[in-house]
């Protein structure tokens, strides 16, 4: 099986307790990366790394009632909350189904466009996964996804200090590359990796913005669990944490915290 470590991870029952939490965030961006990928009432589309499908019922609206949405996700318990949403909603024009992006043969192609909202940061071969996206697109088809600038821009992340905790991950198996939320930071590394895919006309966009999130947004002490930190350690970890986060402003119980993202636009 192709992306082992993701599909476990994403697939961990903490994982997906925290995850509407952490959706605060994220959903933060899903108009302006709608607004770049332009879907038209009508159109298919694939949105890649779906998640809990708030940006896959998004889509779904703007394509309209002739229109549809594929939702495809390494996780199982992601899905059944998007498909949750769904049926709260009363979407009838969407569709949620577990696979990994790299190998997966997508029901529904070929689309007329893919979107992707944080969700295409965790492939262990981004080039064998932007060129299977590819192919599952019309000719001249459009891709859109959003990911973050680097870690450097984006002083909410508690990576840095949960590593002076936890072990060192396990370095990547021969021929796999690094995943996780900042591995396509770089605009040259991302854009060369795009190109080799097989994708053209290849424009970045560059955003920042000042969002307000409810601290467990950005971290809780279950995490550190879930990183490895030992237990022992915990307690200085967690301090660690609670001292990042006081340096954002509070209003009404919710931080105010900068935040930098970019937002790749390419056609097949």
């Amino acid at each position: 099986m192709s992306n082992e470590a993701e599909t476990r991870r994403w697939n961990d029952d903490y994982w997906m307790s925290v995850w509407p939490k952490r959706e605060e965030l994220t959903n933060q961006v899903t108009d302006l990366l709608l607004d770049h990928l332009h879907p038209q009432p009508g159109e298919h589309v694939l949105d890649v790394g779906c998640g809990g499908g708030r940006s896959t019922l998004a889509a779904g609206t703007r394509v309209g009632r002739s229109g549809a949405v594929v939702g495809y996700d390494l996780s199982q318990p992601l899905l059944a909350l998007a498909r949750r949403r769904a049926e709260e909603q009363g979407s009838t024009n969407t569709l949620f189904v577990a696979g990994d992006a790299q190998t997966a043969a997508f029901e529904g192609a070929p689309f007329d466009a893919a979107v992707s909202q944080f969700g295409v940061m965790f492939f262990d071969d981004s080039v064998a996964a932007f060129a299977n996206i590819h192919r599952h697109l019309k000719p001249g088809g459009r891709l859109a996804f959003v990911c973050w600038q680097s870690a450097e821009q984006n002083a909410w992340n508690i990576g840095p200090l949960v590593a002076r905790y936890a072990p060192a991950p396990a370095p990547p198996a021969a021929g796999k590359s690094p995943t996780g939320p900042f591995a396509l930071a770089d605009v040259a590394r991302t854009t060369d990796l795009l190109r080799a895919a097989g994708w053209t006309d290849v424009e970045r966009t560059g955003y920042e913005m000042t969002v307000q999130v409810p601290p467990e947004t950005l971290a809780d002490e279950g995490q550190l669990a879930f990183a490895g930190v030992p237990e022992p350690d915990r307690p200085a970890a967690w301090e660690a944490v609670q001292g990042l986060l006081a340096r954002f402003p509070g209003v009404g119980g919710r931080l105010e915290v900068p935040i930098a993202f970019q937002i790749f636009a390419a056609r097949a």
